[in-house]
């Protein structure tokens, strides 16, 4: 296989991780989208775009991002690190559900990859956070942590801006057009991600931690968090 055939076939394997069909639950989860419209935050789709782009650019960018990119450079170099990343993505979850979350799916992520590749070093962590799975992926198939940046975030924008279409609701080209609009937000995200250094990762936003615990309890609800 040429160089060319394999830069290929990372993409390909970089969008099936990516991909809203991969069989980890993320559909059924908000990440707090579903408090703030039941709170009147999020009426319309400029609000949405809004909400969505500043949780990306101010959570997403500065937290999530830099340390998937960590846990990718951990297990490429062999693991030894990944174990501390990992442990300190868990200990950023700011409510029950956040961090119920992205172990459930992490957990679920482990299973997979464990019918597909050999998972175990996966599988010698006690809890596994999702982007400590999405990483492993990453590093087994030789996708570049950069590329699986991109990746993870364009996966969480989709995500939820279909949270947003069902929640709201909107229709499809309105999620479309939010999509469009994010693109450019995601890619300069990404950027801003490669470029902070370990004690420059964190990220606060209390309003999202406040309406992800009122979630907890909330009447009536679509999604986990």
């Amino acid at each position: 296989m040429n160089e060319h055939a394999r830069a290929e076939l990372r993409l390909l394997r970089l969008l099936q991780l990516s991909s809203p069909a991969l069989p980890v639950g993320a559909f059924s989860y908000s990440q707090g989208l579903e408090a703030a419209a039941a709170a009147g935050l999020v009426t319309d789709a400029p609000t949405a775009a809004r909400w969505i782009g500043d949780a990306l650019e101010h959570c997403m960018v500065r937290l999530d991002g830099p340390l998937l990119l960590r846990l990718c450079e951990a297990w490429a170099g062999g693991g030894a690190d990944a174990a501390a990343w990992n442990t300190r993505f868990l200990a950023s979850r700011e409510s029950a559900e956040l961090r119920a979350e992205t172990v459930q799916m992490g957990y679920s992520l482990r299973l997979l990859l464990g019918s597909l590749m050999d998972a175990g070093p996966l599988h010698a962590l006690r809890e596994v956070a999702f982007p400590t799975a999405f990483a492993y992926a990453a590093a087994a198939w030789d996708i570049p942590a950069s590329d699986a940046l991109t990746g993870y975030l364009w996966s969480w924008v989709e995500s939820q801006v279909m949270t947003a279409v069902k929640v709201v609701p909107l229709g499809q080209t309105d999620g479309q057009r939010m999509l469009l609009g994010l693109a450019e937000r995601a890619r300069a995200g990404a950027e801003v991600a490669r470029s902070l250094g370990d004690d420059s990762i964190g990220a606060v936003m209390p309003q999202l931690a406040l309406l992800s615990a009122q979630h907890e309890s909330q009447y009536s609800r679509l999604y986990r968090s």
